[in-house]
């Protein structure tokens, strides 16, 4: 029975860790990089996050609400890549 068990197990669909880093990023109010699905690149501070998508803020330019699916990938400026 408990091979059974072990078998069905799976995987927590949320581990939040997503959440912590994004708190963080809010935090610290560490510059970002974010690389968008259409290669282009915008940057500046995340300043609010939901399920669908983050607020980023820049400086002399408007803000902008990103789409988590539209999202490459994000990273810390001045962070080694």
């Amino acid at each position: 029975m408990a091979e059974s068990k072990a078998k069905s197990a799976r995987p927590p669909e949320q581990t939040f860790e997503e959440i912590k880093y994004l708190k963080q990023l809010i935090e610290h109010k560490t510059p970002v990089r974010v690389k968008l699905s259409d290669n282009e690149t915008v940057e500046g501070v995340v300043e609010y996050y939901d399920q669908r998508f983050i607020r980023i803020t820049r400086t002399g330019l408007p803000n902008l609400f990103i789409f988590k699916h539209d999202i490459k990938y994000l990273f810390e400026i001045g962070s080694r890549v």
